[in-house]
């Protein structure tokens, strides 16, 4: 199968799957081994992006996705008119915040770090799939743990947890 043949492939893969599809799995349906995949469609990034095309190509967690590009956003909205979301308290954004740095974290811990209570933030960041639950802590009373979801990481434009700034880096205002 030539080059042309593969990208189409993944094109037609990741446009009818409408979610982000694993690298290893778009190997398999290939039949490409991932380090030749992952530079084919590092070259259809590129390429995407150099023709300031409507879609692009995004990798998140080792995982690709073709999505829209943000700067067309008004345009998009008035077409499909989106129902109106709401965003995230301050207190969720802290929590949420708490939990991207610390992960994986306990609500207790959470909830220590805060001081106050952090029940309705965590119950808001679950339904909007930003953070899940990865398991329970053996500790007395099976506490259960959090991460961030691959959602998160495509809502902050992150391809890796990895890629959140250094705490020292922020600014803080003082």
């Amino acid at each position: 199968m030539d080059i042309k043949m593969i990208k189409s492939i993944i094109e037609a893969l990741l446009f009818v799957s409408g979610e982000a599809i694993p690298l290893k799995q778009l190997s398999q349906i290939t039949n490409v081994d991932e380090s030749t995949l992952r530079k084919l469609i590092n070259q259809m990034i590129d390429s995407y992006n150099q023709e300031d095309r409507g879609i692009q190509m995004i990798e998140v967690n080792n995982c690709y996705q073709l999505c829209t590009r943000i700067e067309h956003y008004e345009y998009i909205e008035k077409l499909i008119k989106p129902h109106a979301k709401q965003g995230l308290s301050q207190a969720s954004l802290e929590t949420l915040s708490i939990i991207a740095y610390k992960q994986p974290i306990t609500k207790a811990q959470i909830d220590s770090i805060r001081g106050v209570r952090s029940d309705g933030c965590l119950s808001r960041l679950l339904e909007k799939e930003l953070i899940i639950e990865v398991g329970r802590l053996d500790a007395p009373g099976k506490p259960i743990i959090y991460s961030t979801t691959n959602n998160f990481l495509k809502l902050f434009g992150l391809k890796t947890i990895n890629e959140l700034p250094k705490i020292n880096e922020l600014e803080t205002d003082k």
